[in-house]
């Protein structure tokens, strides 16, 4: 029996490929601005006002509208998961609410009214981050020249950590890197000319089509040459899903690279897996991730996260203080404990390179960890060590303060509240770096949902996809409570932009807080470097002895210059979105990156090697 709704679909994916530009599509004409923002990728458009009071679910958060509710706030008579209550009841009047719990109570605690008094260990959630070791004190901070994490949370790590791409998987991302170079998809796509839903429709897949056709060709000539006679793509799932995985989960492992390719990559996902888009290709061109944990599950031996050498087999060996005999002993002692996990899980279902691709994968964690992680450490120890808060007397040239309107200033604080409100946004940005494995997985799960359409508006900054990222925003809800729970003080806004128009959608708020290390990186090697200058040559002693008064007080121009304007609330296009809020902080930081130039010890960063804050693009 013929497959007529094949064939129907058949013949109008045909249609729509052939449709010639020229020809009339009804309302063809360029929408005014106020007209855009119309939701793409659903059958139905869906309204974005939460604000129903008319029939308020109550089994859901009423703060999140995502978690099921957990407890009842017996004076705000509102039901909250634990997470939500405990930031709405960090602080104030509400603190000394008391609520009842209503899922899955202890039995003492069954019919008590319990009241939250700063609790020292984080509630309970469903989406808890990894634990980890130590507290977050900036007198001891943990290093990454060690495994993040005890076996206990191997497991957990494992879920998110990307497989290491083979040799033949490298030559099909140089293909698809070069394709999505060329590839212009959002400049016919998001743009006014396109909002009539019909046209749209047309244009995404002609260009999608086009886009899997060439790199069909380009691999494979003759199944290319069938594919654009034939025009059955459905045929070929398996071959697009693990060409554009491998391409997404190279991004995850080295998030410098790929840096216009990957938006472009994501966003032609994005509208591939509509509904519109799956209906007409017939297939989904999206696979989940390939992590160590699901490669070792689908081999029967998770077991090696349990081993005991695991962590020598995956620790980063860095040379920083260490002689070079420590060094090669660190060397030898990883390769001795690779070569035993691998010997004792060798068998005729997982071979010796599967075993060893997933242990360097998880190596490829811990150096990522190290490069991205440790100069958020550095620069904590560098706040409590040349601007400790106990110093009651300080000096007016290194104090902290901050008045606004003043260097451009848009917040006002003391010293000591200043301290505070940096050391709360380095402790955050280091939580962010420490799970960005996690938040980047979470992103592609955000960003290649059908349940979530994006909402192509004009935010004052250019068409941009607003979506709602319920998952990294539930992640990062999780990580600033933690963060909040273990520090005594929290200065500012706790408000997340993340699917507005501030932060649009989950790929630009993963794309900005990756960009930490690269702001970091710069000034912490500058700050080691100067003691290094200073002794290098009598001319460059005295160049730093008259013009800054000498090696320590140069690093603390520095430190103090960058601690005051780069947490000072600076940065955004007008007064409202800019201040404390947790983006905010980081837009600050850039700001001040911008301004470095003009400053007076630029000239010791050229020295120190400095070339930019954002690699090849800097």
């Amino acid at each position: 029996m013929a497959d007529y709704s094949g064939i129907s679909r058949l013949r109008r994916l045909s249609e729509l490929l052939e449709h010639d530009d020229g020809e009339s599509d009804g309302e063809n004409h360029a929408l005014p601005v106020s007209a855009v923002g119309v939701c793409i990728g659903a059958a139905e458009d869906e309204t974005m006002d939460d604000d129903d009071d008319v029939n308020v679910d109550t089994t859901v958060c009423i703060e999140c509208r995502h978690q099921r509710s957990e407890v009842f706030c017996e004076q705000c008579h509102d039901h909250f998961c634990r997470l939500c209550y405990g930031g709405q009841h960090r602080k104030g009047n509400r603190k000394t609410h008391t609520y009842q719990p209503i899922l899955q109570p202890t039995d003492d605690a069954r019919d008590e009214k319990v009241q939250l008094v700063a609790p020292t260990v984080p509630l309970p959630s469903t989406s808890s981050s990894r634990l980890y070791e130590g507290g977050l004190s900036s007198k001891q901070l943990p290093s990454s020249s060690v495994p993040a994490a005890p076996n206990a949370t191997m497991r957990d790590r494992a879920r998110y950590i990307p497989v290491r791409l083979t040799y033949e998987e490298r030559k099909r991302l140089r293909t698809l890197e070069a394709a999505l170079s060329v590839c212009h998809y959002t400049d016919k796509i998001d743009t006014l000319l396109a909002m009539n839903p019909s046209k749209r429709t047309r244009l995404q897949l002609q260009e999608i089509a086009g886009f899997l056709s060439g790199l069909v060709v380009s691999m494979d000539y003759k199944a290319g040459q069938t594919l654009l006679d034939e025009k059955q793509f459905e045929p070929l799932e398996g071959f697009f899903g693990d060409l554009f995985e491998l391409g997404r989960r190279y991004k995850i492992m080295n998030p410098e690279k790929m840096r216009g390719e990957y938006g472009a990559l994501m966003y032609l996902l994005q509208d591939a897996v509509s509904p519109a888009i799956h209906d007409l290709l017939g297939f989904s061109p999206v696979k989940p991730l390939k992590t160590v944990y699901a490669v070792l599950e689908a081999h029967g031996v998770l077991g090696i996260l349990d081993h005991p050498l695991i962590e020598t087999a995956t620790m980063v060996v860095a040379p920083e203080g260490k002689s070079r005999a420590k060094i090669q002993q660190q060397i030898k002692a990883k390769d001795a404990a690779i070569k035993e996990i691998t010997r004792s899980f060798y068998s005729s279902s997982v071979s010796a390179d599967e075993i060893q691709q997933c242990l360097y994968s998880i190596a490829d964690n811990n150096y990522h960890l190290y490069f991205e992680r440790d100069p958020i450490d550095r620069m904590i120890t560098l706040l409590s060590t040349h601007f400790p808060i106990e110093d009651t007397k300080v000096d007016a040239k290194y104090s902290l303060a901050i008045v606004s309107g003043s260097d451009g200033a848009r917040l006002s604080h003391s010293h000591a509240r200043q301290y505070h409100y940096v050391l709360q946004s380095l402790t955050l940005w280091r939580e962010i770096a420490h799970d960005m494995f996690r938040l980047w997985c979470l992103t592609d799960d955000d960003l290649l949902t059908a349940k979530s359409p994006y909402q192509l508006t004009d935010t004052g900054q250019g068409l941009h996809r607003i979506q709602a990222s319920p998952l990294v925003s539930r992640a990062m809800h999780v990580l600033l409570h933690t963060t909040q729970e273990r520090l005594e003080h929290w200065v500012g806004s706790s408000v997340i932009h993340l699917g507005d128009k501030n932060v649009p959608n989950a790929l630009m708020f993963i794309d900005k807080y990756a960009q930490v290390g690269h702001i970091l990186r710069p000034i912490v090697k500058t700050i080691d470097a100067i003691d290094e200058l200073a002794a290098k040559s009598k001319e460059l002693h005295t160049y730093i002895a008259t013009t800054f008064g000498g090696p320590e007080t140069l690093k603390k121009d520095i430190l103090v210059d960058f601690f005051r304007e780069a947490f000072d609330g600076s940065g955004a296009d007008n007064f409202f979105d800019a201040g404390s809020c947790i983006d905010g902080r980081l837009t600050s930081a850039w700001n001040w990156c911008s301004r470095l130039h003009a400053k007076k010890f630029f000239p010791v960063f050229k020295l120190a090697g400095f070339v930019g804050f954002d690699g090849k693009f800097g």
